[in-house]
């Protein structure tokens, strides 16, 4: 297409130029100024026409040529019009001189920044060549001006000033044409610049010869500079001259090289030229002239190296974002790779910012949704407004493409790259982020394509997957009644069958098909559907339960119907039900456990003071336990709680809640009725615990006590359990085996007993405890064969207590294994101080130990250590056991009693009777002695029953070869009973009353050898 402006331009310079020298003077004055004229105009018309980025350059263009034009109207107006002969120097020079730095300026910032590294360089190239060119300039067309005698002051700097201003425009015109290389604008301007040079060297040379002014054909040098300029500025490609230029600068070609060599070595080529004449003229010009191109020569070498180091940098880059990009699995992932290396890419403290859009939108430019190939620098008002808001507040923005040549079958624009930052650091990073850009490219080919792949593989995944479920996946017609489709595994929910057509409500069981029709007219478009459970009646009559999930998808046109997947949850629901009844059921005995008990009793209260009639807890215990679980062990104990749980719902009503607390208590909850029917409950509990329990054999005890507490006491169901509690404590308090009603004295006692329990860690260490003896006598001559060592706690507060009231305690806190091991040690120590005469066995100590304390490790070893400390013999050491410590087949306490005994030690079952098992191991346990409980001994004179029991018994020891010692004797007629049955030893306040250890030691020393008085 013409470009009809340069075209009536260049018709209009023709004919001015025939004008010029076909016509006389001063026509052709008129002529030579109407060119200068059209020129100005011609630029700044195309200025505004094409519309450069920068305008600015141009305007300094047009404003050369109009003092160009300036110069040239008023020379013509000297000498033609005034007639003025000498015209060097004159006002023209002035506008002449002003020209060159203004035309320099404009072409300087035509070329644009010089951002890109290698063309860093280009400053320094022309500064060498302009180096050169001003030695020659100097030596050849300076110098003679300078020297010349004939020239004013004003003509000698007039001569200097014009051959500067040349080498000027040549270095600039150069600089120009290396950056944009020759495009038409560039062309035109080189051949303006071109003729001013020549016609101004051309002139020079005249002025050289004789100083008089030329014309004729030299003068179509400025007028090519008016045509040139005006017609660069006309063509369309002057809008890339003030843009830095997209392509990648060119290497230092042969030519350049060439030519940099011979301005640096143009010095001494001039050196060697003057020396070959005879004589060196120009000595200190060309010394001169020589360092600075040195100087540049060096600066440029420097430069080469950092280019060359800023390459390896951007290179490595670049080499790491391809390994990361290659690296990338999904669009965050290339997004994130590009942002990091523009960040690196950017020098530090350079403010920008990066967005990756592939969604194709418009980049401001090229067809809508796209961008054209190639990037380009644009204003950001030109993008899209949601780009353009990503890029703010930078005004502009590199805009480049994410374009795939090469790829089948799709739309090569993958999507966009766009950075904001100012535009010179923009230029800078152009051809980087091109590069990265092809990169990018690939990896979003490549993740589209394994995309596709994955959702292909998924496609047929999911079409096995369906077909292989274990789910029953349906389609149901539109209407939401008959099967249009059933996967393969249906027959495993529905039975063997066909059931396309079938409706399926009819397939589900009468009490799930409401439901089942209600779900599924309810069902919710989109991907999650309600749930619900059915029960399917399979075609074999089995019932299925199922897990249904109902979804509308009639709007989809793949399905155009309801989907309703089935999951048979039969198993999870059983086992469902089954984790619910253990988490409100004990999983030993299967009663309610706390925490349904303890809802269960919630309710009932609520109830109770809402209907007035009172409900009410009984808190069981079962007592000494612990030492059923200690002696046969935890299976047997386990045993024991399900035959008491047993007892205690044979007894309890019908609507009664019966529950297992925790370890050996258990609970019961009664509502609807009287306090006579709650104590009646409570009193066939009790009796029905009184009864042993047979295990593999053998009665076991599991007695127990009870508290009994009213929701008329109490607002709330845990305080009527802990009232309960405390009710409970309080029966053992008073002996065990019984229940009791809660009462407020109970919380004293409980209260106390909880002091007690706290007192009891650390009376040992404070020294509280103390020991009492009570004398064992030979009942045939009254002999004192020994002493019973009796604890006693000396409280802060209570003073003396006897051992019934802290003992139980002690057991519970497992306090008594120390307290039980210091009264072993203490007895021993004041049983060897005691005077013995020549009897080695006599007077012996007793020592009561608990079930717990010889049970504890390290017992028998403790035994032996206190013998030896003390010194006293083993055979004046009795340990009094009780009937607990036999309960079972433990082979370890049986060694060790009878190790005990090989020492010397004698062992007494203590409490003998009380229980309810010792005769069974009477002959198997290593024994001494057996001592007769007071119960036996009080009502020995005043029954013949227990004279005929306390009789059997002493001859039962007698024929095992067992002492006998009876306790609590306290009459005479009791002692002469026991005297005449048989029974060897006795103790009691008949004889005397526990003493001190001192007070023991005179005893002995006493009556040794007589008969005690009663007392």
């Amino acid at each position: 297409m013409v470009n009809r402006p340069l075209a009536v331009y260049g018709m209009l310079w023709l004919v001015g130029l025939i004008g010029f020298f076909a016509l006389p003077s001063p026509a052709d004055d008129l002529v030579w100024a109407g060119i200068g004229l059209c020129s100005a105009a011609a630029v700044a018309y195309g200025v505004k026409s094409n519309r450069p980025a920068r305008a600015g350059p141009w305007w300094l263009l047009c404003t050369a040529i109009v003092l160009l034009f300036l110069g040239d109207t008023l020379y013509d107006f000297l000498v033609d019009t005034r007639g003025v002969a000498l015209l060097f120097p004159s006002a023209a020079d002035v506008f002449y001189l002003a020209m060159y730095p203004v035309l320099a300026a404009g072409l300087l910032r035509m070329a644009g920044p010089a951002t890109h590294t290698r063309r860093r360089l280009l400053p320094l190239d022309m500064m060498i060549l302009v180096t050169g060119l001003g030695l020659l300039t100097w030596i050849f067309l300076i110098t003679p001006h300078l020297i010349d005698p004939t020239l004013s002051p004003a003509q000698r700097l007039l001569s200097v000033a014009y051959p500067v201003g040349d080498v000027l425009i040549l270095a600039t015109i150069g600089r120009l044409i290396v950056i944009h290389r020759f495009s038409p604008a560039v062309t035109l301007m080189t051949v303006g610049a071109t003729g001013l040079l020549v016609t101004d060297l051309v002139y020079a040379m005249s002025q050289l010869r004789g100083h008089g002014p030329v014309g004729g054909p030299i003068d179509i040098g400025w007028l090519l500079f008016y045509g040139g300029c005006a017609a660069a500025a006309l063509h369309p490609s002057m809008t890339a001259l003030t843009l830095p230029p997209t392509t990648a600068p060119r290497e230092l070609s042969p030519a350049r090289q060439a030519s940099l060599l011979a301005a640096s070595l143009l010095p001494s080529a001039l050196l060697l030229l003057e020396a070959a004449r005879g004589r060196v003229w120009h000595t200190p010009a060309i010394a001169v002239f020589a360092s600075v191109t040195a100087v540049l020569v060096a600066i440029r070498l420097f430069s080469m190296l950092a280019d060359h180091r800023r390459f390896l940098t951007r290179a490595e880059i670049l080499r790491t974002t391809s390994t990361r990009l290659v690296a990338a699995h999904d669009v965050q992932g290339v997004r994130d790779c590009l942002a990091a290396a523009v960040d690196q890419l950017a020098p530090a403290r350079k403010p920008h910012a990066f967005h990756l859009d592939i969604t194709g939108h418009d980049a401001g430019h090229g067809s809508p949704g796209r961008v054209e190939c190639g990037s380009r620098v644009v204003d950001a008002g030109e993008l899209p407004a949601a780009q353009a808001a990503r890029m703010r507040p930078f005004r502009h923005v590199l805009v480049c493409p994410l374009v795939l040549d090469a790829r089948p079958g799709g739309d090569p624009h993958l999507g966009v790259i766009l950075v904001g930052a100012d535009r010179d650091l923009l230029y800078t990073l152009q051809s980087a982020v091109e590069t990265i850009a092809a990169q990018a490219a690939l990896a979003l080919e490549r993740i589209s394509l394994t995309r596709l792949l994955v959702q292909r593989d998924s496609e047929e995944y999911f079409r096995a997957l369906v077909q292989n479920a274990a789910d029953v996946i349906l389609i149901l017609e539109p209407d939401g009644l008959r099967i249009r489709y059933a996967s393969p595994s249906a027959a495993g929910v529905f039975g063997p069958g066909d059931l396309l057509g079938a409706e399926l409500v009819e397939l589900v069981a009468e009490e799930s098909q409401q439901a089942a029709r209600e779900q599924i007219k309810t069902a919710p478009p989109g991907a999650d559907g309600d749930r619900g459970d059915w029960v399917i009646v399979r075609t074999d009559g089995l019932r299925v339960q199922v897990e249904a999930i109902c979804r509308d998808l009639r709007a989809e046109p793949a399905v155009v119907g309801f989907v309703v997947t089935l999951r048979d949850v039969t198993t999870q629901r059983d086992m469902e039900r089954e984790l619910a009844y253990h988490a409100y059921h004990d999983s030993l005995t299967g009663l309610a456990n706390r925490v349904a008990f303890q809802r269960r009793l919630a309710d009932a209260t609520v109830r109770a003071h809402g209907t007035g009639v009172p409900a009410a807890v009984i808190f069981i215990d079962l007592d000494d336990f612990k030492l059923v679980n200690d002696t046969f062990g935890h299976d047997y104990g386990d045993r024991l709680l399900r035959l008491v749980a047993e007892r205690i719902v044979e007894v309890v009503r019908r609507g009664d809640t019966a529950a297992r607390l925790g370890g050996d208590e258990f609970a019961v909850s009664i509502e609807d009725a009287t306090e006579e029917t709650v104590y009646a409950v409570a009193d066939r509990i009790m009796a029905a615990l009184a009864t042993p329990f047979v295990l593999d054999g053998s009665a076991v005890s599991g007695r127990g006590s009870a508290g009994v507490s009213f929701s008329t006491a109490s607002s709330t169901a845990a305080e009527l359990l802990r009232q309960a509690d405390v009710a409970l404590y309080a029966a053992k308090a008073e002996g065990k085996g019984r229940w009791l009603r809660y009462r407020q004295e109970h919380e004293v006692r409980a209260a106390e007993r909880m002091r007690l329990r706290a007192a009891l860690e650390t009376a040992l260490p404070h020294g509280e405890f103390f020991l009492e003896f009570q004398p064992i006598v030979a009942l045939a001559d009254g002999r004192t064969v020994g002493f019973e060592a009796l604890l006693r706690w000396n409280h802060p507060t209570r003073g003396r207590l006897m051992p019934g009231e802290f003992i139980e305690i002690a057991e519970e806190s497992q306090a008594i294994v120390a307290i039980g091991n210091w009264a072993l040690s203490a007895a021993v120590t004041a049983a060897a101080a005691w005077p013995h005469g020549d009897a080695r066995c006599t007077p012996y100590v007793s020592v009561n130990v608990s079930a717990r304390q010889f049970r504890a490790g390290g017992f028998t070893e403790h035994v032996r250590q206190v013998l030896a400390e003390s010194g006293l013999p083993a055979c004046r050491l009795m340990l009094e056991i009780t009937e607990t410590l036999l309960l079972g087949d433990d082979e370890q306490v049986w060694q060790d009693l009878a190790e005990l005994r090989q020492t010397g030690v004698r062992v007494a079952i203590d409490d003998f009777g009380t229980g309810y098992s010792a005769l069974n191991y009477l002959r198997h346990i290593p024994l001494d002695v057996l001592k007769l409980d007071r119960v036996f001994t009080s009502s020995l004179t005043t029954s013949q029953r227990q004279a005929d029991l306390v009789d059997g018994i002493i001859t039962l020891a007698q024929k095992m070869r067992l002492d006998t010692v009876a306790e609590g004797v306290e009459l005479p007629g009791e002692h002469d009973l026991l005297r005449r049955l048989g029974c060897g030893y006795g103790q009691g306040y008949l004889f005397a009353r526990p003493m001190s250890a001192e007070a023991a030691g005179r005893w002995a020393t006493t009556h040794a050898g007589r008969s005690p008085s009663p007392r």
